[in-house]
């Protein structure tokens, strides 16, 4: 044990008698058993101790109140760390021990005080007895709960130190849950890690990209649950200035209230997969860092539900530009300012499903002029405008250019 228990408090002479000592000592594995009676009424004890832990505890108070009587006996002249300090190395292992089982420090603190109230009501009876005076009583009372302060800090210490260094293993069992999810592991493999984690299991996982800066602030409005990667993920530079969250629990309805927190963080939202599917919700959102326009503080977060048209385009860049300079080729030839009007006009027909005043109102331009246009258009199409594989390459080149005859690239 490290030394954050403390020096040894000091033990001022007492001089308790032959007779009153061996009285203590002959009482000590009743005062035991009493104080492990006392410790049961302590409301996160009572009916969880099992034989083999009251029998622990009675050992431990008997080693305890025998080192007590050590240090009184060995005041004078002797080291008092040395009876002192099993004692207090057994007082640590306990606190480390009842932070394993589950207890609180508050419980334990609370066994502490009801137990030392025990084997002091019986020690001191046994001491007036045997005829220590009330003044040496008073002595004796002020060491030997200055002694139980000593033992219950070092518990306290135990109990911190095993819940530091379980969070620090958990935190670590918990991130390799995540590079295994995010790496599409199988998935016995994650029910085991997620199992070492004590991580409960969803039913789904949705991946939300958020820029590194906004990480804790996102993840304190989020299910403690949620998962989240940093390091080492799994792509390359498009994610490279991004976390990812793995949210539990977010499909249906609830979608739409991950949305409402995530408003003003620039996150990306990928779709919600079956827990052990996660991969693919992170996939989706990182091919959706290259959609365009996004980004903006304050925006609503990007939900990949909502633009599945274009990231299906985008899958494929050099083949969509392809695409583009094979059935734009029409138009090829005409001046630039041309070409464009042209180009956008055939969008706006092919989104519109021909209804020219529609074309006319998103163009912002009289029907006339749409007829005009659409004419020049049929010259250089001809009959293809009536081919539905033709109609399909053209709405699929044009769907998602901002400058539809850019047939450079997506």
């Amino acid at each position: 044990m490290s030394e954050q228990n403390g020096p040894t408090p000091p033990v001022a002479p007492l001089e308790l008698g032959e007779q009153v000592v061996a009285a203590l000592r002959s009482r000590l594995a009743l005062v035991a058993e009493r104080t492990a009676n006392a410790v049961t009424t302590v409301p996160s004890y009572s009916g969880a101790i099992t034989e083999q832990m009251r029998g622990k505890i009675e050992y431990a108070v008997e080693i305890a109140l025998g080192a007590f009587l050590n240090l009184i006996e060995q005041s004078r002249g002797a080291d008092p760390g040395t009876p002192l300090a099993p004692a207090v190395e057994a007082a640590y292992q306990l606190g480390g021990g009842e932070a394993r089982e589950g207890r609180s420090m508050d419980a334990l603190l609370a066994a502490y005080r009801v137990g030392a109230r025990a084997a002091w009501r019986e020690m001191s009876a046994s001491a007036v007895r045997n005829g220590l005076s009330a003044e040496a009583v008073a002595e004796f009372a002020q060491l030997m709960f200055a002694y139980i302060d000593e033992l219950s800090a070092a518990s306290v210490a135990g109990h911190a130190d095993q819940l530091a260094t379980a969070g620090r293993m958990r935190r670590r069992y918990l991130e390799r849950l995540t590079r295994q999810l995010l790496a599409a592991e199988p998935e016995e493999v994650l029910r085991h890690s997620a199992a070492r984690a004590d991580w409960p299991v969803p039913e789904t996982l949705t991946a939300v990209l958020v820029p590194r800066a906004n990480l804790h602030s996102t993840l304190a409005l989020l299910s403690p649950h949620t998962l989240e990667g940093v390091e080492d993920l799994p792509v390359g530079a498009a994610a490279e200035d991004h976390a990812v969250l793995l949210v539990p629990d977010m499909h249906g309805g609830r979608r739409a209230q991950l949305t409402r927190l995530l408003h003003g963080r620039r996150a990306i939202l990928g779709p919600a997969r079956a827990w052990s599917r996660a991969a693919a919700s992170f996939q989706r959102a990182v091919r959706a860092t290259a959609l365009a326009g996004h980004g903006a503080a304050g925006d609503a977060p990007l939900d990949t539900e909502e633009h599945l048209a274009e990231l299906v385009l985008r899958m494929d860049p050099e083949g969509l530009a392809d695409l583009r300079a094979r059935v734009l080729a029409p138009l090829a030839a005409l001046p630039p300012a041309t070409a464009a009007r042209l180009a956008e006009t055939l969008r706006a027909w092919l989104l519109h499903q021909g209804r020219r005043d529609d074309v006319a109102a998103a163009l912002f331009v009289h029907p006339q002029t749409v007829r005009y246009r659409l004419g020049k258009i049929r010259e250089l199409y001809g009959a293809r405008l009536d081919d539905p594989a033709t109609v399909l390459d053209l709405t699929l080149a044009l769907a998602i250019s901002a400058d539809p005859t850019d047939t450079a690239g997506a």
